[in-house]
């Protein structure tokens, strides 16, 4: 619970301050061109409100919702998703959205988005001037990797040391290694000490090298103790610090990677049908060969319900030492909207995996969203998710889809190149359809997080 509370808090804080800024930028332009902002609120307010004020002298009422799935800003005259469709009926006034040229209005509908961009490049050259670029070389990774069966096809082998490929050379194991291996037509590696490349078909499904259990490639880590959870089955069956477990059930451990192996075929006997307590505790009792040093011991544990050993496994800042890269404060913004740039157009090029089946199944809603933050609070890690939750806000934001700002952007150009205003009965259509789309893919994004809770896909 504890956990939760902490993943959820670091959730609601990222998406409040997001969601402010977003609609402060809308609300900025608006104000800028004269235009009268009726509502400015944080979070939806169907039915009721938990509070909401109004500045004297002020046009705009000030409020905060009780449904935490974005906010709003009410520009007058403007169809949006508040459905106002009276106020379109009344004569047009100076100060409201329609009365304003085309171009003032695409400023107005493009300021979340781009408050969202900047604030990301802002956040990420923040990170950069305050941490520094702090990672593991993956050529420094002298152990090497281990592989799954598919990567082993292509002639890897378990202990091949990662290089690069053919448009230059890895610089970290994250998400861009992955990347850069899916298109690549040839990998350079160490194996034995010796240099060699292995040449790949440059059209691997980067999400099946993500998704498959075991992943495509991890860095070697022995299934090491680097400390022991008090109470819990690693205590009691002798485990200490430094320990390695070596086999499971008969089925030898060679890795972090095995030991994952084999506790997920538990957890897969587990979910195969329904089990009595009984049947529970049979499969979550194994036998554990476990090396202190140059001794081996055998033990008959029973696992806890959710398959936990109980200690910490050793971590790769342990086997490796990490190198940081520091920025002068000026020197922290270009490299910083480098950065997110290159966040952006990672995050870009991965959506065309959302049109597979694998993809749709993939796609997380609040749930996934807030697994993404740490169980522990830690600013580095809270800065860095807001940061990429508020590139893909941008990115979400300008699909040109009615009801969202992208969509409203597609009928200021058509306007723009055509001379036309797009009917007010189109536009009242229309962003019913959008709202509809949206509701729907925010339901199948909750019931995919709810299927995976229930380990249905």
């Amino acid at each position: 619970m504890e956990i939760f509370l902490i993943k959820a808090l670091q959730f609601m804080l990222a998406i409040s301050l997001l969601v402010l800024l977003h609609e402060g930028g809308h609300f900025f332009f608006a104000k800028l061109f004269g235009i009268r902002v009726e509502k400015f609120y944080l979070f939806f307010d169907p039915w009721f409100h938990l509070f909401e004020f109004k500045p004297k002298h002020s046009d705009t009422t000030y409020g905060m919702g009780w449904l935490p799935l974005g906010g709003y800003c009410k520009i007058a005259g403007m169809i949006d998703e508040s459905f106002d469709t009276e106020q379109m009926k009344q004569p047009a006034q100076p100060w409201e959205f329609r009365t304003k040229p085309a171009w003032q209005r695409l400023l107005v509908m493009i300021g979340g988005v781009l408050v969202n961009f900047l604030l990301a490049l802002f956040i990420y050259s923040m990170i950069l001037f305050t941490w520094g670029d702090t990672y593991i070389p993956v050529k420094n990774m002298t152990r090497g990797m281990v592989f799954n069966t598919e990567a082993k096809s292509y002639g890897f082998r378990d202990g091949d040391i990662l290089v690069g490929t053919e448009k230059g050379a890895f610089k970290d194991f994250n998400a861009d290694l992955f990347r850069s291996i899916s298109v690549a037509k040839r990998v350079d590696i160490i194996r034995d000490g010796k240099p060699m490349s292995i040449q790949l078909p440059g059209d691997i499904n980067l999400l099946g090298m993500l998704k498959t259990q075991p992943a495509f490639t991890t860095p070697y880590l022995p299934a090491q103790a680097d400390s022991i959870l008090p109470g819990t089955p690693a205590e009691k069956m002798g485990m200490k610090k430094g320990d390695r477990i070596v086999a499971i059930n008969g089925r030898a451990v060679n890795s972090w990677t095995d030991f994952n192996t084999e506790t997920g075929r538990l957890a897969d006997v587990l979910a195969a049908a329904p089990q009595t307590h009984a049947d529970s505790v049979k499969v979550r009792t194994i036998n554990v060969v476990i090396a202190h040093g140059a001794t081996r011991d055998t033990a008959r544990v029973e696992l806890t319900a959710d398959l936990k050993f109980g200690f910490i496994p050793l971590s790769l800042a342990k086997l490796y030492k990490p190198v940081t890269t520091e920025f002068g404060f000026w020197e922290s913004f270009p490299a910083g909207a480098k950065y997110g740039v290159h966040v952006l157009a990672g995050y870009v090029d991965d959506m065309k995996y959302v049109f597979t089946a694998d993809g749709a199944k993939s796609i997380g809603g609040f749930g996934a969203i807030g697994n993404l933050f740490p169980a522990t609070w830690d600013w580095y890690m809270f800065w860095k998710m807001t940061a990429f939750l508020s590139i893909i806000l941008a990115f979400m934001n300008i699909l040109p889809i009615p009801a969202l700002d992208g969509g409203h952007v597609l009928f200021l150009l058509y306007e723009m190149i055509t001379r036309r205003k797009p009917s007010e009965k189109f536009m009242i259509y229309a962003e019913y359809i959008g709202f509809g789309i949206l509701i729907l893919l925010m339901v199948f994004a909750n019931l995919n997080d709810i299927l995976r809770a229930l380990h249905i896909i």
